[in-house]
């Protein structure tokens, strides 16, 4: 069993602003599978499909992005997700705009829904796919960058990403290892 959790905060209001990208990407992928999304009893929105006779899970948490965590976790336990079996997808402003990233592990990099899942899992040894959102331009703070929606610019930029992080995905779903998938997408 696979967990692809897409970070991002619920609500229209939040819907096409750059946090989102997990939720977009996420949203994709269920399109793809032809799934749909359903609330469960763990703070999140799920989604699941089977590939090659593998249960694939889709999350969103539905707790604000500095809480994904408190998703995330019960999430694993409740269905036995070990810790290799998990992708987390989000945002990241220290990537240029529109490159798309994987990783095995590493810190939170400042990013709060990362650091939540984090402190919840006990550990930072999880897989991500990350997508840069690029820095705020000068005098814009950082929650006002990440919480605003794409110009129509960024849009086909973003739309371009997604796709990239969405085919990322469907490979590592398909031939099980992230490695050949970092090597193959990075």
């Amino acid at each position: 069993m696979k967990m692809i959790v897409g970070l991002g905060n619920p609500g229209k209001k939040y819907e096409n602003t750059k946090h989102n990208v997990g939720f977009m990407t996420v949203d994709r992928l269920a399109k793809t599978y032809n799934t749909s999304f359903k609330k469960s009893s763990f703070e999140a929105q799920v989604a699941d499909f089977f590939v090659n006779g593998e249960k694939i899970l889709l999350v969103k948490p539905q707790t604000y992005m500095n809480d994904s965590g408190r998703a995330v976790g019960p999430l694993m336990t409740y269905f036995g997700i070990e810790i290799e079996e998990l992708v987390v997808i989000c945002d990241d402003l220290d990537l240029a705009f529109g490159k798309v990233r994987l990783r095995q592990k590493g810190s939170a990099g400042g990013h709060n829904g990362l650091k939540s899942i984090i402190s919840h899992l006990g550990t930072n040894e999880f897989r991500r796919l990350k997508i840069g959102i690029g820095h705020p331009q000068a005098h814009t703070s950082v929650i006002h960058h990440v919480l605003q929606p794409f110009n129509k610019q960024e849009q086909a930029v973003m739309t371009d990403s997604i796709n990239q992080a969405e085919e990322a995905i469907e490979y590592f779903i398909d031939n099980n290892n992230f490695v050949q998938t970092m090597n193959r997408f990075n």
